[in-house]
């Protein structure tokens, strides 16, 4: 069954290149959006990856992440009728299996869901302060302004906002791997109800959370596995990036049972991608 492979991009050409190069496979379809901030030039991208267009303007925190992705997923499954998981990547990702390995495991998940999703509050995850408050991550100040006065008369009053009815917040990991019908599913609500994209462009890093809490609250919640077979290395701390990986990394990665992982630098990962490739009979 035909995969699809849906890149991220800002930065670091080299890195792109090699990821589309080593998902080089007749059984793949590679898609590329390019962050509207980074100056590159289209034409310097593998030509095996289909375009996503316009390029969109995504920003740290904020909803840009969530409308640019829901932008490409409508291209996609426009464009692609028929595929089993579509697999949302960074462009700092790169495979720890072979591409024949990783059809092998796309193939063994091909009934359930794959992606982070963990309930959201004090028995949960702690980050319900990223919906209770007004946020504005990228906007101008106009905006800004707004949402610094609405969160003063929300604490004036001892209030929090509600999410909105009908919905419990669940979040985890922006990147995850779901099959078509999930997708066609989650894009047909979100055009339904405009008032979700309303409520979660005022929301804190809502890439981690908008796609899990729709997933769990349609008919396709008891196919989530919550498991995204990511590789990730946090820094000791509070740090909000995680941490570049480098070949010393190497046996973790293997060990962790993870399809990919992140992520990777062009130079610094040089080491790590080669021992990769070279695993994968690359």
């Amino acid at each position: 069954m035909k995969q699809v492979f849906l890149i991220h991009a800002h930065k670091d050409l080299a890195q792109l290149n090699a990821l589309l190069a080593r998902l080089r496979d007749p059984d793949f379809v590679l898609y590329v959006h390019l962050d509207r901030k980074w100056k590159v030039d289209p034409g310097d991208v593998d030509p095996r990856a289909h375009r996503i267009d316009p390029r969109l303007d995504v920003r740290w925190g904020s909803y840009g992440q969530v409308r640019a992705t829901l932008a490409s997923l409508r291209q996609v499954l426009a464009r692609e009728p028929a595929f089993d998981k579509l697999s949302f990547l960074s462009a700092q990702d790169y495979p720890v299996l072979s591409n024949a390995a990783l059809k092998r495991e796309l193939a063994a998940h091909a009934d359930v869901e794959l992606i982070d999703a963990v309930p959201i509050g004090p028995a949960g995850w702690p980050a319900d302060y990223r919906y209770q408050y007004f946020y504005s991550e990228g906007s101008a100040l106009p905006r800004r302004l707004a949402c610094a006065l609405a969160n003063r008369a929300l604490r004036l009053a001892r209030r929090t906002r509600s999410f909105p009815a009908g919905l419990y917040p669940y979040g985890g990991s922006t990147w995850w791997a779901l099959s078509r019908p999930c997708l066609a599913a989650l894009l047909a609500r979100v055009e339904l109800e405009p008032g979700l994209a309303r409520f979660f462009r005022t929301v804190l890093c809502p890439d981690e959370m908008f796609f899990q809490t729709l997933l769990m609250a349609s008919p396709f919640a008891g196919r989530v596995l919550a498991r995204n077979y990511r590789y990730v290395q946090w820094p000791a701390g509070t740090a909000r990036n995680p941490q570049v990986l480098v070949e010393a990394d190497l046996e973790r990665i293997r060990a962790s049972g993870a399809h990919f992982c992140r992520k990777l630098d062009s130079a610094r990962s040089a080491g790590l991608r080669a021992r990769l490739d070279a695993g994968a009979g690359a």
